[in-house]
């Protein structure tokens, strides 16, 4: 039997463009908001819970605010454009870093290497964006290590530089660059937050689930499940959240309503896709899951 040619694209990381309109549905006036805040280059900051829409939010961003004109190239060497448009459109590119403690500053600004030339400097994702004119999103921001965070500062004050030490050099922002950020307020301590000599350099925009009868026409739209399965899983999800005061660390997310609603479409019954993507997955708390079990069958009697 011969092996299927695996099928994938590779981007340069400063290149990449979201190539198609992804779904996002307005709750408020984030729209406007983001929007005004690119145009005028001011950094923007992402308050939320885990899976709301943040993420999602900031792709469709990336894509209303350009089109692509990245160069994408195939697994078999050939090149095209994404969107077949070609047509002198500006591209937005969208460079993400999912942060996390051991992210060092190097990581994001660049670092010498040793090869068989000898040594050469390679750019950092941070560094490329900035080059780039990239909307940069820092994903989860108060993962990062402190020393990293700082980075920040002089691309967020009208300076809009980058400082690269280890070369002694500056970089002057292009000017489509924006510097986006999220975080998620219910995983704040007195070891993970950020600091307001970095808060105050951006306007927030916070996040939170949206309404039921919103939530249901998300989760029908991206799982494919009907609409009287989407209204049930609004509805769980609101009693779910409401255990947080009873010890549950985090509510069900929008994301996770909808992989119940995928599995429900694969004709998985919809206590078992419950518990497989939802139960299981907020707690290990036997009282706990027992209780999610409970407001799942109350559910779906």
């Amino acid at each position: 039997m011969e092996m299927a040619e695996p099928q994938f694209k590779e981007y340069a990381i400063e290149e990449f463009t979201v190539r198609g309109e992804p779904y996002y549905r307005p709750v408020g006036d984030e729209l406007e908001l983001f929007t005004g805040a690119y145009n005028q280059r001011i950094p923007v900051l992402l308050k939320g819970p885990t899976g709301c829409g943040k993420t999602r939010f900031v792709e469709y961003m990336a894509w209303k605010l350009g089109r692509s004109l990245t160069v994408v190239r195939e697994h078999d060497g050939s090149a095209s454009s994404p969107n077949g448009s070609g047509n002198g459109d500006v591209a937005v590119p969208l460079v993400t870093i999912a942060c996390h403690e051991d992210l060092t500053a190097s990581d994001l600004v660049g670092r010498y290497l040793l090869d068989a030339d000898g040594t050469r400097w390679i750019d950092g994702p941070m560094t490329r964006a900035v080059k780039a004119g990239a909307i940069l999103y820092l994903d989860e921001v108060v993962e990062a290590r402190k020393d990293t965070t700082v980075l920040i500062h002089p691309l967020t004050d009208h300076r809009r530089i980058l400082p690269v030490e280890k070369r002694g050099s500056i970089i002057e922002a292009d000017d489509r660059f924006l510097l986006c950020i999220s975080y998620n307020p219910h995983y704040q301590s007195a070891m993970k937050d950020l600091k307001q000599s970095t808060r105050q350099r951006f306007v927030a925009i916070e996040f939170d689930y949206p309404p039921p009868e919103i939530e249901a026409e998300i989760i029908q739209r991206e799982s494919g499940c009907s609409a009287a399965q989407a209204e049930s899983l609004a509805k769980l999800a609101v009693k779910v959240r409401n255990l947080r005061d009873e010890g549950l660390e985090e509510g069900a997310s929008t994301r996770l309503l909808i992989y119940v609603g995928r599995l429900m479409t694969e004709g998985i019954s919809a206590r078992r896709a419950c518990q497989a993507a939802l139960v299981w997955n907020l707690t290990d708390e036997p009282e706990l899951q027992r209780s999610l079990e409970e407001l799942v069958t109350a559910v779906f009697e």
